[in-house]
């Protein structure tokens, strides 16, 4: 089957759309009290590289349902108006993600292009994640 779209379209198409945010600004505003940054990984990743300090972790797969206020999975951290800063491991699940969330009429929202890597590569603040 050829697919209409790949991959590397869709992160093009999101990527023209969304608002990117490179690792050294997230580093100069990331304690700002305005922005939360969200880690989209699976937890697996977190426990095995950490996060980025202060990060909120929102796995990609709950997304949508946690920013809807209506959706029985919302959490409230999504309605606080904030800024909200994507990231995954090397930005194309966050490109993804806030493109749907803004299709979703939901923000203001950015991603991390580089992603963790990127931010790793910054020497940005991690913190280790405990497996429960």
């Amino acid at each position: 089957m050829e697919l209409v779209k790949g991959i590397k379209e869709l992160i093009n198409e999101a990527d023209k759309e969304v608002e990117v945010i490179f690792a050294k600004k997230l580093i100069q505003i990331q304690k700002s009290e305005e922005i939360t940054i969200i880690d989209i990984r699976d937890i697996r990743e977190l426990w095995k590289e950490g996060k980025i300090k202060g990060a909120i972790h929102a796995p990609r797969g709950m997304i949508e349902f946690w920013v809807d206020p209506k959706s029985p999975y919302h959490r409230k951290v999504f309605s606080t108006g904030n800024k909200f800063i994507l990231y995954c491991k090397s930005g194309w699940r966050s490109s993804l993600a806030t493109k749907t969330l803004l299709d979703m009429g939901f923000g203001p929202v950015a991603h991390l292009a580089g992603g963790f890597d990127d931010w790793k590569k910054e020497n940005g603040e991690v913190e280790k994640v405990e497996q429960k």
